[in-house]
């Protein structure tokens, strides 16, 4: 059986709220608090007070939802989920709620991921080679319009570019 942690702060009871901070250079550092110690540096450990929005998703969530609705009561089409649903659960009612609370999840997104499309987990190398194939695919275009355009120097350089994302096939000899 493990042993409790004490708080961090007056090292006498048992810690019951965790706290860790991952600064920028991505090191983390832990503060366990006993309940008196963390009400005395200003935090309530009644979580209730906060919506399970902001609780998961930082503070300031449910509030970044609200105010791209302008004020108003923003209501899934599909699902009738609302965003008081959204800040009480944390989840979305179904993927049109996405479409429906886009301006408010776009900000929230950007700072949980990476971006605001979900490309889903893949090898590294998977994930290379598909951003090459789009790569090449945009030069394509861009080489198509520059042929259509007369500029065949622009098109010589997207030419060479495309065949230096290419790899070339050699016939097996037999």
């Amino acid at each position: 059986m493990s042993a409790k942690k004490m708080c961090s702060v007056c090292k006498e009871k048992p810690a019951t709220v965790f706290l860790t901070n991952i600064s920028a250079d991505e090191k983390a550092q832990k503060l366990d608090l006993c309940d008196d110690c963390a009400k005395a540096k200003g935090l309530d450990t009644n979580l209730a007070m906060f919506p399970f929005a902001d609780t998961m998703l930082g503070l300031g969530a449910s509030q970044e939802i609200e105010s791209a609705g302008g004020g108003v009561e923003i209501r899934c089409v599909k699902c009738g989920f609302t965003q008081a649903d959204f800040k009480k659960s944390g989840r979305l009612g179904c993927s049109e709620c996405y479409t429906t609370f886009a301006e408010g999840l776009g900000g929230l997104l950007k700072t949980m991921h990476k971006g605001t499309r979900h490309v889903g987990k893949a090898p590294e190398a998977l994930r290379e080679s598909r951003d090459t194939a789009e790569r090449v695919k945009a030069l394509q275009k861009k080489l198509v319009k520059a042929i259509d355009d007369e500029n065949f120097e622009l098109a010589a350089e997207l030419r060479d570019e495309i065949n230096r994302l290419t790899p070339r096939r050699t016939a097996k000899s037999a």
